[in-house]
Parts: structure tokens; C-alpha cells; sequence
């Protein structure tokens, strides 16, 4: 008898994860196995929404943006009786393993789930935060740094014509990589994350100091959070103190989606099958990632409470960049 493994996708949109569906359910049927879609991820399992996947249905979808099987968060099956409510259609559907393909919260879930249900769980990650540990990169994290660099490309143009001072936030709600990412490819005079603390005051002299040495205009990169404050915030705050007027863009949803980069499709491919080998292979628990070019398996529980630092060389070099 043919063994289950069901695959779903949870919590924000990643682009890339319909890449990662594709090679979930060819490799997983070329391994033998019967590949099983729960649409709108764990809200979706806690409806009974489970559906035989072939190949056919993941033809012409690598280049797709959001996720064919769609997503959604569920306050439900954060409780235990939510949990144990999974627990119970996984059973009655018979199915052997599951594959997450999302982030943090994502795998908290399926971490508790796992706790109770016999069943393999297997972590794909699926984030444009590039925050889970375990993976150099998380899918969606290179076609998100891509769009918001071409909408910082373009305020750039606008900032130099008006020789103005524009706050840009960009996502990254407890974490910096995208801000880091768009910051230094894009020019930008500050970057200000969550990770490395900041003073507006120590913000605001370096922004007199740069008008005196002959910049007109400069860009300043915000990751949201109640960290930073968020752009809107740190434009009331920062603007006295520096003495200019300044101009806030907010980039928002705007960054999660989009046609996948061919590193995103690329990764998504190569972790979705990673996954299905960790199930074959009798693994449970852990998450496939990359790292050094590396194919490995991290504890879930590792994923989030071990943190990947940013760049430190890259932090370093940032001041010199910006003068």
C-alpha cells in the first residue's frame, strides 16, 4: 500500500512556493508515493480539505507567484483541541507524513503537532523574512529583495531630482535581512533593523553631516516592527532632530509578491524534493535547508530559537558606503 504525504502551505505568501509544490508532488510520486493537497493550510486541514495532487496539477505553475494551494493563519489550531481536531483527520485520511512549507509560526505549529500525532513532519521554508535558522536562504527572500530594490531604484530617482530625504520601510517584522539586503544594494545612506540598536540622534547628525559634505538627498531604510518603530514613526521623530523635511513610503504587501526569481525557483525545487528524501529517509521533525551548498535537516525547534545574525561584514562596511 502506497504511503500518504500530504503538503500544505501556511501563513504569509512566499514567491516561490508553488515551485516548491511542484517538486513535492513529482518527486514525491516518483518516489511511489501518494501526494495529498490541503488547501488554505492548517484552517484548511482542520476543514478536511484534502485532495489527491497528480502531476498534471502542478503543470505550468513554477513561474507562478502566491501558492495554488493557498494560505491562510489559524487561531484554532493554536489551541489543543485544534491540535488534537488534526490530529484526528490526519488519521482518518491516512496519512503518513506532512510537509510545511512556510516560517516560524508555521513550524511552531507543526512542532506542536508533532508532539501528538505519529505521523512525519517535515519544515520547507517558506518566508520572504530569510529569518529561519538552518538555510542560508528561505524561499522568497531573493524575489523579495529584488522588488523592493526597484522600488527603491525608482523613489531614488525622485529623492535626487527634489533633494529629498525619503523613509522607506520595507518588511521584516522582528528581523533585518530584507532591510540589509535592499539597503546596501540600493544605496542606502541608513539601514535601521531590529538586530542593531540605534539613536535618531546619532541618525540625525550623520544626516546634517552628509548635507555639508554635498548630498542632496538620502534613503533611509526602516525594517517594520515595534523594534524600529516603523517608518512613519521614525520620520515624525527623526525629522526635527535632523532639521528636513522628509517623505515616507511604506512598500508593504507589494514585496510578497511577483514572479519568482530564478534563485527562488531553483531553491524551492531543491528543498521541495529535499523534503520528500527526509520522509522516505524516516526523518521527522526538522526543516531542509541549505546551508554553505549544503543539503541539511535542522530541528523545527531550532529554526526559531537559534538566531541567523546578518552579515556582520556587511554592517561594518555600511557607514563607508553611505559617506
Amino acid at each position: 500500500m502506497k504511503k500518504k504525504l500530504a503538503v500544505l502551505t501556511s501563513g504569509g505568501d512566499a514567491p516561490g512556493m508553488n515551485a516548491a509544490i511542484r517538486s513535492v508532488v513529482r518527486v514525491g510520486i516518483s518516489r511511489g508515493l501518494d501526494v495529498i493537497g490541503i488547501r488554505r493550510g492548517y484552517k484548511g486541514l482542520l476543514e478536511g480539505d484534502l485532495f489527491q495532487l497528480t502531476p498534471r496539477d502542478v503543470s505550468n505553475i513554477i513561474q507562478r507567484g502566491g501558492t495554488i494551494l493557498k494560505t491562510s493563519r489559524s487561531e484554532e489550531f493554536k489551541t489543543t483541541e485544534g491540535q488534537q481536531k488534526a490530529k484526528a483527520i490526519l488519521e482518518q485520511h491516512k496519512i503518513d507524513g506532512l510537509i510545511l512549507i512556510g516560517g516560524d509560526g508555521t513550524f511552531r505549529g507543526g512542532d506542536r503537532l508533532g508532539k501528538i500525532w505519529h505521523g512525519q513532519i517535515i519544515g520547507v521554508p517558506g518566508t520572504i523574512d530569510n529569518d529561519l535558522y538552518g538555510t542560508d536562504y528561505t524561499i522568497g527572500f531573493d524575489t523579495a529583495i529584488n522588488t523592493a530594490l526597484e522600488a527603491i531604484d525608482k523613489i531614488r530617482d525622485t529623492a535626487d531630482s527634489h533633494e529629498r530625504i525619503f523613509v522607506v520601510e520595507v518588511m521584516g517584522r522582528h528581523s533585518g535581512f530584507i532591510a540589509q539586503a535592499v539597503g546596501v544594494s540600493g544605496g542606502a545612506e541608513e539601514i535601521l533593523v531590529p538586530e542593531h540598536p540605534f539613536e535618531l540622534g546619532d541618525v540625525a547628525r550623520r544626516i546634517r553631516e552628509g548635507r555639508q559634505r554635498g548630498k542632496t538627498s538620502s534613503i533611509i531604510i526602516v525594517a517594520e516592527g515595534e523594534e524600529t518603530g516603523g517608518a512613519v514613526n521614525v520620520a515624525k521623530q527623526l525629522a526635527p532632530l535632523a532639521g528636513y523635511e522628509m517623505r515616507v513610503v511604506i512598500l508593504g504587501y507589494l514585496q510578497r509578491g511577483g514572479t519568482p526569481t530564478a534563485a527562488d525557483r531553483l531553491l524551492a525545487t531543491k528543498l521541495g524534493a529535499y523534503a520528500v528524501d527526509l520522509f522516505t529517509q524516516g526523518a521527522t521533525g526538522v526543516m531542509a535547508g541549505e546551508v554553505g551548498g549544503i543539503l541539511c535537516a535542522t530541528p523545527l525547534s531550532e529554526t526559531w530559537s537559534k538566531k541567523k545574525p546578518l552579515d556582520k561584514y556587511l554592517t561594518s562596511i555600511q557607514p563607508q558606503l553611505a559617506s
